[in-house]
């Protein structure tokens, strides 16, 4: 045995996976939209639909987190839990806001729970809705930073670990002084404009975080793995 069988979820950039492939890893990524790099080795689907085909580990990338996470919860509740939101964005309902929660809470759960040693799921931290409905062996999050790994970059992530250790910086920035040219760079994803493709400037993964996680993760346990064999 040379490498584990992992599974990349909600990844379409291949980011991830290309950077556990580049470790001798058999990886694949899945979603629902089609891989950007138009890999071979992208499964179009579910992510829930694969979870029982023997994975050694698993890194859910992007999972749906916008009625999950505390920067949406305005839009879920008032005062208390599960009170009429003050206001909501235009053209939604509260009904329909509450079943995409459903949905990010159905989805994470199920990655979580997956029958798979090692899992990482990449979230922001969760509003107290969202932490109310989640598995009661939900560790807190690894919050890390892009600049902690030689990216010029804010952007809080979140790592919900199972069979993994946290993260270690590999390259760790000196931050700018706030509000100088180069701390507007460094915030450019949280400056982003509105616009179709706003989603996918704020999701997508960066190549130190990649490289980080499949250094560091990619190795965890496998010797002993090689030990059993």
């Amino acid at each position: 045995m040379t490498g584990l069988r992992i599974l990349i979820g909600c990844e379409t950039s291949g980011v991830m996976r290309r950077a556990f492939a580049a470790r001798g890893h058999d990886v694949w990524s899945c979603d629902l939209l089609p891989a950007e790099d138009g890999s071979n080795r992208h499964i179009r689907g579910d992510v829930r639909e694969i979870l029982d085909d023997g994975w050694d580990l698993m890194a859910v990338m992007h999972p749906p987190c916008t009625r999950l996470c505390r920067s949406g919860r305005r839009w879920m509740s008032g005062p208390g839990k599960w009170t009429p939101p003050k206001q909501l964005p235009k053209g939604r309902t509260w009904t329909s806001m509450r079943a995409e929660f459903e949905k990010g809470v159905d989805l994470f759960t199920a990655c979580w729970r997956a029958p798979i040693k090692r899992v990482a799921i990449e979230n922001p931290e969760m509003n107290d809705l969202a932490k109310d409905r989640m598995p009661a062996d939900l560790p807190a999050p690894q919050i890390v930073q892009p600049f902690w790994f030689g990216e010029p970059a804010y952007k809080a992530t979140g790592f919900y670990l199972r069979g993994l250790p946290f993260l270690v910086p590999t390259k760790h920035l000196t931050e700018p002084e706030r509000g100088s040219d180069d701390w507007k760079a460094w915030s450019a994803i949280h400056r982003a404009p509105p616009g179709p493709d706003r989603w996918k400037i704020r999701s997508r993964t960066f190549t130190g975080v990649a490289e980080a996680c499949a250094s560091q993760w990619g190795g965890h346990d496998v010797e002993a793995q090689q030990a059993i064999q």
